[in-house]
């Protein structure tokens, strides 16, 4: 009985990486629209948003059946709460994908981000779609030790995100109001990719040893 519990709890964890893997590849979509200013990646990326909403439903609605038929107590009940905060967040990582999306089709045939704008906000996308990337498989693999890793991640996301304000702030910014509050929002959304993925991150680990780990960010 407990064995076969504990393989609805696997399972739970299945479905977890399966939608990081889904919000990696929004991640990466949405990137491509707002880049390429390409309205129809944007538009895929905007719909295919309900692709990861009802996953999250599946999982939360498989979670609570389990925590109602099962009554689990310690790791076991501690397993399932953290799943339940982790797949919120993961959607959440997939609603700011979509807000990267709509900036992108809302510039549509220009593109938001100004030709010397755009590395920065490449690297900050790329960083976030690695780190989506590596929750999935912190998730699938319960690996404690990439968790870890994610913090140097996330460090160079926060200094990519306090240069490209101060590109944005300076006197001598010479795109004008519009495409510095595109790419604040934009800078904005990717941080907060990282930071929801260092805290889903931080659950595995909970999860795993039992001791939360405190993060300032998310």
């Amino acid at each position: 009985m407990r064995e076969a519990f504990h393989d609805q709890l696997d399972s739970v964890f299945n479905d977890l990486a399966a939608i990081a893997d889904q919000v990696q590849t929004s991640v990466a979509r949405a990137t491509e629209a707002l880049l390429n200013a390409d309205a129809e990646v944007a538009e895929a990326v905007i719909s295919g948003d309900a692709d990861i909403d009802a996953a999250r439903e599946r999982v939360e609605e498989h979670s609570f059946s389990l925590l109602s038929l099962q009554q689990p107590v310690a790791r076991d009940l501690r397993t399932l709460v953290a799943g339940l905060r982790m797949v919120a967040e993961l959607e959440r990582m997939g609603d700011l994908s979509v807000h990267v999306a709509k900036i992108a089709r809302l510039r549509v045939p220009d593109t938001a981000v100004p030709e010397d704008a755009e590395p920065t906000i490449r690297r900050m996308a790329m960083v976030a779609e690695l780190m989506v990337g590596k929750v999935a498989r912190i998730i699938a693999e319960r690996d404690v030790a990439g968790a870890a890793e994610l913090a140097s991640a996330d460090e160079e996301m926060d200094e990519l995100r306090r240069n490209s304000f101060r590109e944005l702030l300076g006197a001598d910014w010479p795109h004008g109001v519009e495409p510095a509050v595109d790419l604040a929002l934009l800078g904005r959304y990717y941080e907060r990719i990282a930071d929801h993925a260092v805290s889903v991150a931080n659950r595995v680990v909970y999860v795993v040893t039992g001791e939360p780990v405190v993060s300032s960010d998310a």
